[in-house]
């Protein structure tokens, strides 16, 4: 992209109001934020993970999903490995979606770094159903399950689907980890306890910088024994930080007000889907949206999508969209919408005649 035109769109964005999200992060503001609340909670550092604050929050996690235990990490990426290299077994063989975040986004890690093999369940376009992993022969040591899967628009099983899966996965003789970077979503659409999801699970995996907004950080939790090899793996892979109290402050600092909320997203999503339905030339996936996320599927190629953002931006102050996939049929693109705190104050009407204008040329 020409340098100058870059420059433009990110100062475009910036004066804009944006949809997605929580809305443009403000580092300084953050920061800030966590050491009033540091300073006003009289939180002391930990050290290498050791120490009352850090231990008590995970403590408080592993309380709320009704789990053992828990251990604070640096990445998502970093918990899910050591948590498929933990469950792994002697043949380091497991499955996963297709579109699992550890094949797709990871660079393959659990290959180049633990040496594990994997086999890919179900069907791209869907949630994993207990028929994908009935109709796989080979034996595999552990599952991975995803709530909401996130690359087909964050779509969930039914409770009943997920629960049957959960127990053919069990009878088979296999751990399973759930991936619930987005766990907070799929709870408010289940409308079921944490503990009663995760009793589904051996271990789960939660991320604090998406739906929660705070900075950087995810929890492993699971039994005890999973979470002391845990902790010898984070050492390993350098994950174990002279002191992780930023992260975990924003984390802490943020947790029980953003929970709160996941009901009112999920309903604003679904009332945006239903106003923006019937609008020439835009689908939605899914629709109606499983969770406070889905796909936005627009009848423009992806350079005219992006000029067409531009203009309404300018016209309107609405940041419509950031970039765009290209989608298989020829002229058409996509892009990912998370219903978050940025969206709730726009009204549905403001944002369906943005849409118009973004497909009326």
């Amino acid at each position: 992209m020409d340098t100058d035109l870059a420059m433009q769109r990110r100062e475009l964005r910036r004066r804009s109001r944006v949809l997605h999200g929580h809305g443009v992060p403000d580092a300084a503001a953050e920061l800030a934020r966590v050491a009033a609340w540091c300073h006003d909670q009289g939180v002391d550092a930990d050290v290498y993970g050791a120490g009352a604050f850090i231990e008590s929050f995970e403590a408080r996690l592993a309380t709320l999903f009704d789990l053992p235990a828990a251990r604070f990490l640096p990445s998502g990426t970093m918990a899910q490995g050591i948590a498929m290299r933990i469950w792994g077994g002697a043949d380091g063989h497991f499955g996963m979606h297709p579109t699992s975040h550890l094949e797709l986004h990871e660079q393959r890690g659990y290959s180049h770094l633990f040496g594990l093999r994997a086999t890919l369940v179900g069907a791209a376009h869907r949630v994993l159903l207990p028929r994908d992993l009935a109709a796989v022969a080979e034996p595999l040591s552990a599952l991975v399950v995803e709530l909401p899967t996130r690359e087909n628009g964050g779509q969930l099983p039914s409770w009943g689907e997920l629960s049957e899966l959960s127990g053919l996965a069990r009878a088979r003789g296999m751990k399973v980890h759930l991936d619930g970077a987005r766990v907070w979503e799929a709870q408010a659409a289940y409308e079921r306890p944490f503990g009663e999801i995760a009793a589904l699970f051996d271990s789960i995996y939660v991320s604090f910088y998406k739906g929660i907004g705070a900075l950087p950080g995810a929890l492993l939790l699971g039994p005890r024994d999973f979470i002391d090899e845990a902790r010898l793996w984070q050492r390993r892979m350098g994950g174990n930080l002279y002191t992780l109290l930023p992260n975990v402050a924003s984390a802490a600092s943020r947790l029980d007000a953003q929970l709160e909320r996941f009901p009112a997203y999920l309903e604003r999503a679904r009332r945006l889907a239903a106003t923006l339905d019937g609008t020439p030339g835009l689908h939605i996936i899914p629709d109606p949206p499983h969770v406070n996320m889905m796909h936005v599927v627009l009848d423009l190629d992806p350079d005219a999508a992006l000029s067409a953002r531009d203009r309404v931006a300018e016209e309107t102050g609405l940041w419509l969209f950031g970039g765009v996939r290209p989608r298989s049929l020829p002229g058409q693109s996509s892009f990912e919408l998370y219903v978050g705190n940025a969206l709730m104050d726009i009204e549905d009407a403001e944002i369906r005649r943005a849409f118009e204008s973004l497909l009326s040329e």
